[in-house]
């Protein structure tokens, strides 16, 4: 168990931990969530030894090892794989199938194995930093935003990696719905104090404002009765026979103390502004190519169209040519052949983090947003600026001083000053926070044109997606259809290919062995003793048919009493969609009676019930998803025991 005590850390004025104290439990994996720049990396480096807390101390058991993911390259090895190698406690031969096994799973080819590390992007580098990290015996792993430079299925290789870490983890990331599927808790900066609780991000940020709203309440009500109090003391005060009521109030106003008013937390408002479009396509792809090397096209006679209010996510690994799609569709490459076509009415919003380079480093932030549209009232400009958190002399700042995550919110800034009705996106939410992350998310889902965007955020997959545009298996698909329709109708090829490694485990070990020895486990001692003799299977069993039969009748009655709750709960979710649904309509229509009658006060209590009715249908969608995939997973597990039974007996 790991503690933390009383933990200080300033820098000049700025205070980012002030007296911060929790602990590290056996087992557990903690979310950390926060603003950027309110500590969370100064955290890790504390806890990692890198940097020294002004006061406070961090308590680490004996011979507890910490491993931290480090962004800059520290390479001793001249290949990929004896560098990831150095994470092994006890290289050997033997061992190496587990470097090429996770080598692979982060997004390497086998071809890339002998590379000098040096000769890699500086992405890889922190994925072979990453393959180090996780292939050493650590007991605690700080991952740093360890998803940035992971494609969509590295990411999901990632996320099963870390389910079964058997240490602990602490782990700060962009991604939400990453975070809370792995995180057993969440410890959240606030306030530059932290908070622990159990469970995930929704659960943490409903219970902050929760309490904050009860404390303000409080804060509010103790101000009236403090006030009350002083009227009543001075009025009485030169009153002899009141006098013991005079001093009773004296000392409970002092016993009270002063609650002081929070500060305002500043959120994140995108708002993009649209422009009239009256088409139905936004823009065609016809027979479009496009080759860096004419051996080797990138895109191949791709074809299709950009519906007014399409919502299209691009998918695939990392260098397939998502970025490279997305700059021909918005008009800065040239296609070598075929025809990109836009509505004459177009106007396309186009986000490229790389954008951020060919800034102008001695602008302000005030003074770009202006170059994006400079017919912009100099007040317009700095409401775009303060709804990104550059207020006041933040908007002064030149370009030079900004952090990445300031830069990716001027970038989109530059969009929001100008009416536009499409969108492309290319990873606009890497280098934002949570709180931005969502509030992006939000901003898309009420724009009223079409977006397409490059991602690996599944929540953003899950929230957005309509149709999906999928680089896989070197080539490229156009699917019809959300996120969870394209995971159970095509799947990701990598996820249902095992490596050679695993290949060759699996024929030596758990094609057969594994298989019987699950069922072997099972069986009375009497039918141990018999013997079944199956090819290749180092097991030497005999089942009776009789003895057949109450295995499979024991692992149906196992099935029915695991997967009958999970059942129940997925009827009964979705009974409470149709019912919340339902009440959705029935508002809608009652607001926009009211809105005919000019019935003001109707309309706000309207909606605040349909606000609160919204938030509860995207509660009950993201419980349903979680407990149907559950269910799915068991289900499948059952079958699969049921199957080789069933070729036992045959």
């Amino acid at each position: 168990m790991l503690a933390v005590e009383g933990l200080s850390k300033s820098y000049g004025r700025q205070i980012l931990l002030d007296k911060v104290s929790f602990r590290l439990n056996r087992g557990e994996r903690l979310g950390v969530v926060g603003r950027n720049g309110h500590g969370k990396t100064t955290l890790f480096r504390l806890l990692a030894g890198l940097e020294e807390p002004d006061e406070g101390r961090i308590i680490i058991p004996k011979n507890y090892r910490i491993g931290y993911l480090q962004q800059e390259p520290d390479f001793k090895n001249s290949t990929v794989l004896e560098e990831a190698s150095r994470g092994l406690t006890s290289p050997g031969p033997d061992q190496m199938w587990r470097v090429e096994k996770v080598l692979s799973g982060l997004g390497f080819s086998s071809s890339e194995f002998q590379l000098n590390p040096f000769q890699l992007s500086g992405g890889y580098q922190v994925r072979l930093n990453l393959a180090r990290l996780l292939l050493t015996d650590y007991d605690l792993l700080l991952l740093d935003e360890p998803n940035n430079y992971l494609d969509i299925t590295s990411i999901r290789w990632l996320e099963k990696f870390l389910l079964s870490w058997p240490g602990e983890l602490m782990l700060i990331t962009h991604d939400r719905s990453f975070m809370d599927r792995i995180a057993t808790h969440i410890l959240g900066l606030h306030r530059h104090k932290v908070r622990k609780i159990e469970g995930n991000t929704e659960k943490y940020y409903n219970q902050i404002a929760q309490e904050e709203e009860v404390y303000e309440k409080t804060r509010v009500n103790d101000e009236r009765k403090r006030k009350e109090m002083e009227i009543f003391i001075n009025r009485f005060r030169a009153k002899a026979r009141l006098a013991g009521l005079v001093q009773s109030r004296l000392k409970y106003i002092e016993k009270m103390g002063k609650r002081e008013k929070l500060e305002k937390i500043k959120n994140m408002e995108f708002a993009f502004q649209e422009k009239p479009f009256h088409h139905k396509y936004a823009l065609s792809l016809e027979g479009v190519s496009f080759a860096c090397r004419p051996e080797k096209p990138i895109i191949e006679k791709l074809s299709f169209q950009i519906g007014a209010r399409d919502r299209v996510m691009v998918v695939g690994r990392n260098g397939r040519g998502k970025t490279t799609l997305l700059k021909v569709m918005a008009g800065l490459l040239k296609p070598q052949a075929g025809q990109v076509t836009y509505a004459r009415s177009v106007e396309v919003g186009y986000y490229e983090q790389g954008y951020a380079e060919e800034m102008n480093n001695e602008n302000t932030v005030l003074e770009e947003i202006s170059l994006a549209n400079p017919r912009l009232e100099p007040a317009r400009v700095r409401q775009i600026a303060a709804t990104l958190m550059f207020e006041g002399d933040e908007a002064l700042k030149p370009i030079k001083v900004l952090s990445g995550g300031e830069k990716s919110r001027l970038l989109l800034g530059k969009i929001l000053a100008r009416p536009v009705n499409l969108l492309l996106l290319d990873e606009p939410t890497n280098h934002l926070d949570l709180e931005s992350s969502d509030a992006l998310l939000a901003a898309l889902d009420n724009f009223e044109g079409a977006v397409v965007m490059v991602t690996h955020n599944e929540m953003y997959l899950r929230a957005l997606a309509e149709r999906l545009v999928v680089f896989q298996d070197n080539k490229i698909e156009v699917f019809e259809g959300d996120y969870e329709s394209f995971l159970q109708k095509v799947g990701w090829s990598e996820e249902q290919v095992e490596t050679d490694a695993d290949r060759e485990a699996g024929r030596r070990n758990s094609q057969n062995g594994s298989a019987i020895a699950d069922l072997a486990s099972q069986l009375s001692g009497e039918a141990m003793k018999a013997e079944l003799i199956i090819e290749g299977s180092p097991f030497r069993f005999k089942l009776s048919p009789r003895e057949l039969r109450k295995l499979r009748s024991e692992v149906i009655i196992e099935k029915s009493r695991s997967l009958k709750p999970l059942e129940e709960r997925v009827n009964e979710l979705e009974g409470n969609i149709e019912e919340t649904e339902g009440k959705i309509g029935q508002l809608t229509q009652k607001i926009i009676e009211a809105s005919v009658e000019g019935s003001g006060q109707e309309i706000v209590r309207l909606s605040r019930d349909l606000d609160l009715h919204r938030h509860h249908l995207d509660s009950l969608y993201e419980e349903y998803i979680q407990v149907y995939q559950e269910y799915e997973e068991k289900r499948q597990i059952f079958e699969r025991r049921l199957d080789e039974l069933e070729k036992m007996s045959s």
